[in-house]
């Protein structure tokens, strides 16, 4: 497949995937003309489907297709279907339905593609209807080439409104996730932040931040011990009288009455 047409797909399948909310691995519905086609040129169907969405893919077709076949009585195309998972259309084997009329029961489901299917078909009626359904991938094989269909226009349509809705939304709706009511308003100062410089102070460093450890709280008992010691180092001095000038003179008077005797 050349890289410009894969890069076409891979937008296709964005639009899939956001808008209907399509997920890998991918739900194929076949017919059984496509099914015919490919056993007759050796076609492998399945590596063909991956290539194409550049995805997993799960290959499914319902029990009317497979009776088509069976009415066919082509082998080769029986054994192809036959690895391939079996969709209940719930309708009567025995009086099964036409593959359009029961592709159509399948996907279309009250005008939109519920269950998520992308259709493989080879019928030109099959894909014609289901271009009205909005959110259905179409493929088919033309010239040994796969091929997907460009979004149609009902599908078009859904993913532009859809689009739309998530642009002006959030500017109509209160209600809107991110948008705040006048209640919730919270005022602004109209004055601009500063902005910070490079060269300016750095933050400091968070190691000299840390708040210092306390120390344990002390027993009673160990306050005590500390009050005794304290009290036991303190020297309680004796303050002495300076002495005056009769001390100075009455103790050479009584040196000489001694001498004197």
């Amino acid at each position: 497949m050349r890289q410009k047409r894969a890069k076409s797909y891979r937008k296709q399948l964005l639009v899939y995937n956001h808008t209907f909310r399509f997920r890998e691995p991918y739900q194929i519905l076949v017919d059984n003309q496509i099914v015919t086609d490919c056993s007759t040129s050796n076609y492998d169907l399945e590596k063909g489907l991956h290539r194409t969405l550049q995805a997993e893919v799960k290959v499914m077709i319902t029990q009317c297709c497979m009776q088509a076949l069976y009415e066919a009585n082509d082998q080769n195309a029986i054994e192809l279907a036959r690895r391939f998972e079996r969709r209940r259309c719930n309708h009567n084997p025995k009086d099964p339905k036409t593959p359009i009329e029961c592709i159509e029961s399948v996907v279309n489901i009250n005008g939109q593609n519920k269950h998520r299917y992308v259709v493989a078909a080879q019928d030109v009626a099959i894909r014609r209807k289901l271009r009205q359904v909005p959110g259905v991938p179409l493929v088919h094989i033309s010239r040994a080439v796969m091929i997907m269909e460009p979004l149609s226009d009902a599908s078009a349509k859904v993913s532009k409104r859809k689009e739309n809705e998530k642009l002006y939304k959030g500017l109509n709706d209160p209600k809107y996730t991110g948008v705040k009511t006048a209640a919730e308003d919270v005022k602004i100062d109209d004055k601009p932040k500063p902005k910070k410089s490079k060269y300016g102070p750095k933050s400091p460093n968070p190691l000299s931040m840390k708040k210092k450890k306390q120390e344990p709280k002390r027993n009673r008992e160990d306050s005590t011990e500390d009050q005794e010691s304290s009290e036991n180092k303190k020297k309680r001095r004796r303050k002495h009288k300076p002495k005056t000038e009769a001390d100075t003179v009455t103790e050479p008077a009584a040196s000489d009455s001694l001498g004197q005797q």
